[in-house]
């Protein structure tokens, strides 16, 4: 997704969501929705998102500072790909640094700045390589020219000599830790993880780069350690032993070496701030809430930290002054408000930091955050100007109850100058995951469909993250169980509002939403009038023959061990229901998904022509999970547009 942008951009265009939830503090208190509350505002500039403009307009994320604090390098599709590029840190035209056809992340400078490391992989097979690039430009070096081995997240040493990162095989199920050595280029591991889906990540080196501290994560996503590990000998020391299913994941080390900063859910199963003390393994906590909160990094002078809280979808970022521990949010707009940088969102001279700000209808761009004179600078410009002139629906956050009482939160769009008479089309977004979020993210898809009349539902159902870990594992052996019925709860409440037609509600979603698309039009025919799916799951079975085995693990922590739940595998897969299928459905795909593989779609393509359905595919070369190349981006909401056009809205032409 993209990431950021702040207050004077985008003038014309509605500011995000309608608020937080006034008095909450958290998912137990969140007050219900009367959908007759729900309106669609007069606007007379309103008119539909010319899709180029949308898709032309940039994506901005993983920024990094110089050593000197001088310069940010980023990754941006300015030129339609996401690669890397650099800007002044006090603004000025950015300079692309590497081009490529493939995605390039997570750059990191070297700590005497002449060298930015990043990672690439090639047709978004997600087997990436690290690679190198002078910082003021010249021949990019593979550093690792693995084929068969991810190599990425790249954490440089103090001293410069090293290069601590994450490493999976392409057949392993674990990630583990490894060096790079920097004069030889010779990797090897640290860690040797044995238990099978286990994921190792680094959080930072200590000031004599002997020691590594890092966090072991299950394949579920419900527990997790924090280590140090020796560097020289690779013994280790677990730092947050817990009985039971508890999270400690470590984001920064102080510049001291003595208190690691931490968020966990050992409070009541809601992630908050804490500091272990790392001599006595003393974990003092910072906040008590019960909104999903993370922490950011301390700052490199130790004199401050940071964190954020996910409330609800909205994201604020906090500065804290560790000498009071007094709390400061930083002043933005309502959206998604967080810090950004690798390793660190504080300059090198802890006077700044990177910000980012994005919502639903206001595309993300990074800002420059003075902690002097509070006042904050734009740094990069992503929106095409044109967006100026087209007003785009805000985002609102509803709560309804689904059919045991459970409350569900969604984000919901209504399009501008729709008459309450029932005459209206309506689609319903399940997200991926489906241990994931909805959250109010610059949602290019969203704004194309609800400015052409669409009014759109993106609930968060049992599974999801962002509510404690209870509603987390809800939805553990029941896929398309429950977390289906809060999905059609959510076409309840559209139709409540008074806005929508009962025949003419689709449904479309990406890999777990691509799934649950899936399952829907099989197990509730009767609801859905079309359906676009995209790289989703027919079959549970198929998938773990054929998809990476690291996520394979994940699979069968959500679902049980396939030999001893054959019914629940079963039971829970979209192909065991697809034949009762009405809706006319669209298909998506990339050619080299190592996630949700081709042959995914080729089932369900296969048996509804088969059953002389209604139903047609694409399928993208040189695109993994997810279509990352802007002309297959703006391809595939093209091909949404007209096929929910022609079924919803009995419209023959294209977008």
């Amino acid at each position: 997704m993209g990431i950021q942008q702040l207050l004077g951009l985008l003038v014309v265009i509605c500011c995000s969501l309608c608020g937080p939830l006034a008095g909450s503090t958290g998912p137990d208190d969140r007050p219900l929705t009367d959908p007759k509350s729900v309106v669609s505002a007069s606007n007379s500039a309103a008119r539909p998102a010319p899709v180029d403009d949308l898709y032309y307009t940039r994506s901005v994320f993983g920024a990094a500072w110089s050593p000197d604090g001088q310069q940010v390098v980023f990754t941006s599709d300015i030129s339609g790909r996401s690669n890397l590029w650099k800007v002044s840190a006090s603004g000025g035209w950015p300079i692309q640094l590497a081009q490529s056809d493939d995605r390039q992340y997570n750059a990191a400078w070297s700590p005497d700045g002449k060298w930015i490391v990043y990672q690439q992989d090639r047709a978004g097979n997600e087997l990436w390589d690290l690679y190198a690039v002078p910082s003021d430009g010249g021949e990019v070096i593979n550093l690792t020219n693995t084929p068969a081995i991810r190599e990425q997240d790249p954490h440089w040493s103090h001293d410069g000599s090293t290069i601590a990162l994450a490493y999976k095989p392409k057949d392993g199920s674990q990630y583990d830790i490894a060096l790079l050595n920097w004069s030889t280029r010779k990797v090897q591991k640290l860690t040797n993880e044995q238990q099978p889906g286990y994921s190792w990540n680094v959080v930072a080196w200590s000031s004599d780069d002997k020691t590594i501290y890092a966090n072991r994560v299950n394949p579920p996503f419900t527990d997790a350690d924090v280590y140090r590990i020796d560097v020289a000998t690779g013994k280790m020391e677990n730092l947050t032993s817990h009985q039971g299913t508890i999270r400690y994941l470590a984001s920064s080390l102080s510049p001291d070496g003595r208190t690691v900063l931490l968020s966990s859910d050992a409070k009541g199963g809601y992630m908050n701030i804490a500091m272990l003390e790392v001599a006595t393994k003393k974990v003092t906590w910072v906040t008590d809430l019960k909104w999903e909160t993370y922490a950011g990094n301390f700052s490199p002078d130790g004199k401050s930290y940071t964190y954020t809280v996910n409330e609800d979808g909205l994201t604020d970022a906090y500065l804290v002054d560790r000498s009071t521990n007094q709390a400061k949010k930083v002043d933005l707009p309502h959206g998604l408000n967080y810090f950004s940088g690798n390793p660190n969102e504080f300059a090198p001279q802890s006077d700044r930091v990177i910000v980012s700000h994005e919502a639903s209808n206001q595309p993300g761009d990074l800002w420059v955050y003075n902690l002097n004179s509070r006042h904050a600078d734009q740094l990069t410009f992503s929106v095409i100007a044109s967006l100026r002139a087209t007003p785009l629906p805000p985002s609102q956050i509803v709560h309804y109850k689904s059919f045991d009482g459970k409350i569900i939160s969604a984000l919901l769009w209504v399009p501008f100058n729709l008459k309450r008479d029932g005459s209206n089309p309506a689609l319903v977004l399940p997200h991926g995951g489906p241990t994931g979020q909805m959250v109010d993210y610059w949602n290019t898809d969203v704004a194309a469909l609800t400015s052409r009349g669409y009014i759109c539902i993106a609930p968060n159902p049992r599974g999801s993250t962002g509510y404690g870990l209870d509603f987390q594992k809800a939805n553990f052996q029941d896929l398309g169980g429950g977390d289906l019925k809060d999905e059609i709860a959510g076409v309840e409440f559209l139709k409540a509002t008074g806005y929508v037609d009962p025949k003419k509600i689709g449904i479309t979603g990406g890999s777990y939403g691509g799934f649950m698309t899936l399952i829907a039009i099989g197990k509730a025919p009767d609801i859905w009038a079309a359906a676009v799916e995209e790289y989703g799951i027919i079959n549970w079975s198929t998938m773990l023959k054929s998809s990476d085995p690291s996520l394979n693990e994940y699979l069968k922590a959500l679902l049980g061990n396939p030999d001893e739940n054959r019914q629940i595998y079963e039971a829970d897969s979209p192909i065991t229901y697809i034949r009762s299928e009405k809706a006319p459905l669209l298909v998506l795909q990339g050619d080299n998904d190592p996630r949700v593989p081709k042959e995914e779609a080729q089932q369900v393509v296969d048996i509804l022509k088969k059953e002389g359905r209604v139903v047609d595919v694409h399928y993208y070369p040189n695109e993994g999970h997810g279509f990352a190349k802007r002309e297959n981006q703006i391809d595939s909401i093209r091909r949404t547009i007209t096929w929910f056009d022609q079924y919803l809205m009995g419209k023959s032409t294209a977008p």
